[in-house]
């Protein structure tokens, strides 16, 4: 699992276009969302860099601080 934390994220339409680019890679993620926190948790298999590309070209480019929870 990751965190990914999410400066651009400010509203619902952006959870959903998250949530959409993440599941569109792995239909079967887990995906916690936390708008205010400005961050996302993904349970997956696939590698933290192939995340964090989909989430930049979603146009929510993570913060360098992505982590491994």
């Amino acid at each position: 699992m990751y965190r990914f934390t999410l400066p651009d994220m400010s509203c619902g339409h952006c959870v959903a276009a998250i949530t959409e680019a993440l599941q569109a890679l792995d239909a079967q993620a887990r995906i916690a969302i936390d708008r205010d926190a400005r961050t996302a948790e993904v349970d997956s298999a696939l590698p933290r860099e192939t995340l964090a590309a989909a989430l930049a070209e979603a146009g929510y480019p993570p913060a360098p601080d992505a982590t491994r929870i």
